[in-house]
Order: C-alpha cells, then sequence, then structure tokens
C-alpha cells in the first residue's frame, strides 16, 4: 500500500511526495482512513510509530474545505519539543495547502504568540498551561474548532496536565471529532477517553515491547562509580549520537557539565532551560555539533532523531513502559542501536520486570579495564581518550572490547 490510495488532498499529496513519504507505517494503515471518514481514534502508539501523520495529514485535508482564517484543528501536546516537533511536520506535509499552523507554549514571549494568532490561523499546536492563559487573555478562540488532538496523553498525565485539559475542553463546542493518541493506559486516562470520545475506534500500534532493532545490555556498577563508568563506557563507543537519561534535570545538568569538562562534545536537555537554549540543544544534537545529549524522560519527549545509535541509561526508569520509551530513540528507520543500562543492587526489582517486558534475561557486561573498586571519585575529572573529541575514532567492539 502507497499513500496515494489515502485519495488525499493533491496539494496535501504533494507534501507527502515531497517529504519522501512511500509507504504508510501499520498505524498510518490502520488508523488515516477512519479518521479521514470523521471517526474518533483512541490510538495506543510507542513514539516513533508514525502517529503524527495519523493525525496531521487528515486534518489538513479536511481544512482544504471551509472557511479560513480562524482556529479550526487543535492539537495539544506535553512539552514544547513535541509541540514544535508536530509543527514542523504539518509545514512541511502542508506546504502546498497555505494553512497556517501557530504553536502556543510557555517559556517565551507571550505577545507574539498573540500577533500570529491575530493574523489567523487554521491550526493551533499548544502545551496546556500557556493555552489556559491566552483564554483567560480571551486572545483565543476555540469556538469553532472541528478536530481536537491530544497526543501522548499518559505523558500530559505524568506532568500533571489533565485538571487543566478538561478546563480547556470547556472551551471547545460539543460537536467534534477528538483524536487521542497514548503509549499506555493508566486508569486516569482511560476515564478521560471514555467521557471526550464518542463511539471512538482503537487502533494499536504494536505491543509495548521493545523493537526487535534494538539490542539490550545491563552494567552492574556502584552508584559512586556511576560518572567514571560512562565516561570509560563512551570512550568504547565509535558513535555520533549517544542520547543518555538521568532521573532529575539536576544530575542531567551537572552530568553534561560533567562530560564536557571531560571533553566530550556533550549538552543537556532539562526543564530550567530557556526555550532558546532547548532549541540550540536539540539542535546541536541533531546536526552532530553534540555527540551526547544528556536529557530527563519529561525533557526528551518530542525526540525525533533517527540516527541516534545508543540510549545509555545512567539511571534506571520507574518502569517498564519508560524503558521502552526511551530506548525507543534508537533503533529507527530500520536502524539498528543498542540500549544500555547502569543498574545497582537497588534496581533488582525494575531489571527483573525489563526482563519479563523483553522476554528473556537482558546480558549483564562487565567493561574491560574499569576498576570496580575504586572510591568515590574527587570533582575534578580528566578527560577521557577516545570519542572523535580530535578527530580519531573510539574503540567499538562490544563483546570483543566488553568481557
Amino acid at each position: 500500500m502507497e499513500f496515494k490510495a489515502f485519495n488525499l488532498n493533491p496539494s496535501v499529496e504533494a507534501g507527502v511526495a515531497a517529504a519522501g513519504f512511500v509507504t504508510p507505517t501499520p498505524i498510518q494503515t490502520k488508523a488515516i482512513p477512519s479518521v479521514m471518514n470523521g471517526r474518533d481514534i483512541m490510538g495506543l502508539a510507542q513514539t516513533g510509530t508514525g502517529k503524527t501523520a495519523v493525525f496531521a495529514l487528515p486534518i489538513l485535508h479536511r481544512l482544504m474545505q471551509g472557511k479560513r482564517g480562524h482556529v479550526r484543528s487543535l492539537i495539544i501536546a506535553p512539552t514544547r519539543e513535541l509541540a514544535e516537533q508536530i509543527h514542523d511536520a504539518i509545514n512541511t506535509l502542508g506546504k502546498e495547502t497555505r494553512m497556517r499552523s501557530v504553536t502556543v507554549y510557555g517559556g517565551v514571549n507571550i505577545n507574539t504568540q498573540i500577533k500570529k494568532l491575530n493574523r489567523g490561523a487554521e491550526i493551533v499546536v499548544a502545551c496546556p498551561g500557556r493555552l489556559l492563559d491566552h483564554l483567560n487573555r480571551k486572545t483565543i478562540d476555540l469556538s469553532r474548532v472541528e478536530v481536537l488532538v491530544i497526543d501522548e496523553a499518559d505523558h500530559m498525565f505524568d506532568m500533571g496536565f489533565l485538571p487543566d485539559i478538561r478546563r480547556i475542553l470547556k472551551h471547545l463546542p460539543a460537536q467534534r471529532q477528538t483524536l487521542l493518541f497514548s503509549a499506555t493506559m493508566p486508569n486516569e486516562i482511560h476515564r478521560l477517553a471514555k467521557d471526550i470520545l464518542r463511539d471512538p475506534i482503537t487502533i494499536k500500534a504494536g505491543e509495548t515491547a521493545p523493537a526487535e532493532t534494538v539490542s539490550h545490555a545491563h552494567y552492574p556498577v556502584a552508584q559512586h562509580l556511576k560518572t567514571a563508568f560512562l565516561l570509560k563506557l563512551l570512550s568504547h563507543i565509535n558513535s555520533q549520537s549517544v542520547l543518555v537519561f538521568t532521573r532529575t534535570k539536576h544530575r542531567a545538568k551537572r552530568l553534561g557539565e560533567q562530560l564536557s569538562r571531560a571533553g566530550f562534545r556533550s549538552t543537556s536537555l532539562q526543564g530550567n532551560l530557556s526555550q532558546g537554549r532547548r532549541q540550540a540543544a536539540l539542535e546541536g544534537f541533531r546536526n552532530g555539533r553534540f555527540q551526547v545529549l544528556v536529557a530527563t524522560d519529561i525533557a526528551a519527549r518530542g525526540i525525533d532523531i533517527c540516527q541516534i545509535s545508543h540510549v545509555i541509561n545512567y539511571d534506571m526508569p520507574n518502569t517498564p513502559d519508560a524503558y521502552i520509551h526511551r530506548i525507543g530513540r534508537t533503533g529507527r528507520a530500520d536502524q539498528s542501536g543498542d540500549a544500555f543500562t547502569l543498574i545497582t543492587r537497588d534496581d533488582n526489582q525494575m531489571v527483573n520486570a525489563i526482563d519479563r517486558v523483553i522476554g528473556s534475561k537482558v546480558e549483564r557486561r562487565t567493561l574491560k579495564g574499569f576498576d570496580y573498586n575504586a572510591p568515590a571519585q574527587k570533582k575534578h575529572m580528566r578527560a577521557v581518550p577516545g570519542f572523535q573529541r580530535h578527530g580519531g575514532k573510539g574503540i567499538f567492539g562490544l563483546k570483543g572490547s566488553f568481557s
């Protein structure tokens, strides 16, 4: 099957062709026809399944008919990065449609957003908090919204946004098409879906399981040796793009700084950064200026970079689902990837849970040449050889270099 089979508006088809899309992903094949027919959708989909096109293409197709100049579609996303990613996809796919999309999120000047909204926009991609600010100021009118999309609803819940979502819903017309996407289905999201979806079609894109293109390894190490171990591990990886996950934003910032002082081209992505610095970090990681990006789970939402070769869990995630989300950043677009996790004795319960999700016991590895009995390191850290800091290549050989 090809995208041509959807019979999209010719202007939308032109955007699909320009983006190089030929064969739809499984969720696109299942969902796009139903969305185009006006059905409400409950989409259970992991990051990287192609769900953005599931709602972007039918929305662009639908909005080609009818009046312009007012908000006809609202897309709600949990983070600024995801909002920008969706906005970029709409602009790419809708380049020939002349549809106007505006992003609305905090951390930037609200007056700039007001000016864009006043010029007229058919599509608004928003984060809940700033959208409520606009509603309270009466600088946005949602009374004529035809299609509502709530993306990554489970992370809306994780971030405490569900009360905001319900307040926003009061400003929308009752007669509308609603599309809700979530990778997992906690009780709160199930109740929200039941309240806002009318006779929905449930569409699943794969199960909660890691991609077959990703290989997994656990590295047991004492908590106080994690940073030194990570430095040693990175020196063995021949890669241009490594995503490191930490549990807290403070640790992400500190670890990013430590890696930079040790000679790695690294940066961090966490909630305390301004929007400009967040964008600079993402773009630098995307274009290769940074080899290592250290991020928290929430800050990493919306990272859509196919070339990430390694995901390293500096801290163990809190749930198996979070593990799947993290490692889903590698092994994309039919490329292979590696997921490494630093584990301590306190992580045994989650290690067992991940083993159950994987379907077998994840290989435990040790790193040759690393002193596992070393005392806690001092703050001053020396540069570690390798990892292409001066144009050279690191030594990469998973089972050959690691015993």
